[in-house]
C-alpha cells in the first residue's frame, strides 16, 4: 500500500505532541526573573523532549523517503513507536514538576529507551519488507548508531536512580549525536539512481 497515509498520520500526531508539551509550559504569577527562575526545571525538560521529538520527525522523513510501500507490519510498527513519543509529553512534565528527581528521570530514559527500539523495529520491519539487496537496507546497514543508543540509554536510565544529572547528561549526549539529520537513506537513494543511470 502507498505510504503518504502513513506519513500524513505520523506528521499530524507529532504536530499534536509538540502541542502538548508547549501548552504544559504555564505562565509565571510574577513579572521579575525569580518567577521565570522557578520554570527553569519545566523549560529544560521541554526543549530537551522538543529536540528528541524534532530528531524523531526529521529521521522518520528521511527513512520514509527510501520507502516504496508500507504493508500491515509496518503500520503496526510505526503506531508502536508512535505510541511511545506519544507518552513524551506526561514524563515532560513528571521531570519538570519535580525538579529532575530520580524516578521521574529514570522514567523518562525508559520512554527514551522504548522509542528507540520501536523506530529500531519499524526500520527492521521496512528492511524485511524492501529485501536484503536494495537502496533502503544498504542505508540502514547494520543499526549501529541505534545499537549504541539503545546501550547509552540503558546506562542512563540507572545511572538516573543514583545520580539523575548522570542520567541526564547521557540523554543530552544522544541528543548530540542524532542531532545531525540521519542522510543514510537519502545518499542510498541517490547511489542507486546514480547506478540505475550508469546502467
Amino acid at each position: 500500500m502507498p505510504k503518504g497515509r502513513l506519513e500524513a498520520f505520523s506528521d499530524g500526531v507529532l504536530a499534536i505532541i509538540i502541542t502538548i508539551m508547549v501548552l504544559e509550559l504555564k505562565v509565571p504569577h510574577g513579572e521579575d526573573w525569580a518567577a521565570l527562575a522557578g520554570l527553569a526545571p519545566v523549560f529544560v525538560s521541554y526543549v530537551l523532549s522538543f529536540v528528541y521529538v524534532g530528531i524523531y520527525w526529521n529521521n522518520h522523513h528521511h527513512m520514509m523517503h527510501a520507502v516504496a510501500r508500507v504493508d500491515g507490519a509496518a503500520l503496526w510498527a510505526n503506531l508502536h513507536l508512535l505510541f511511545w513519543l506519544s507518552l513524551v509529553p506526561f514524563v515532560t512534565g513528571w521531570l519538570g514538576e519535580n525538579h529532575f528527581a530520580r524516578l521521574p528521570m529514570a522514567l523518562y530514559g525508559v520512554v527514551l529507551l522504548m522509542a528507540a527500539i520501536a523506530y529500531t523495529i519499524l526500520a527492521w520491519v521496512l528492511r524485511r519488507r524492501h529485501g536484503a539487496d536494495t537502496a533502503f537496507a544498504r542505508a540502514f546497514g547494520r543499526g549501529r548508531k541505534e545499537t549504541v543508543s539503545l546501550a547509552v540509554y540503558a546506562v542512563a536510565i540507572g545511572s538516573s536512580l543514583v545520580a539523575p544529572w548522570v542520567g541526564f547528561a547521557l540523554y543530552v549526549a544522544v541528543a548530540i549525536v542524532w542531532l545531525v539529520p540521519d542522510r543514510r537513506f537519502e545518499k542510498a537513494l541517490a547511489e542507486a539512481g546514480a547506478e540505475a543511470g550508469q546502467g
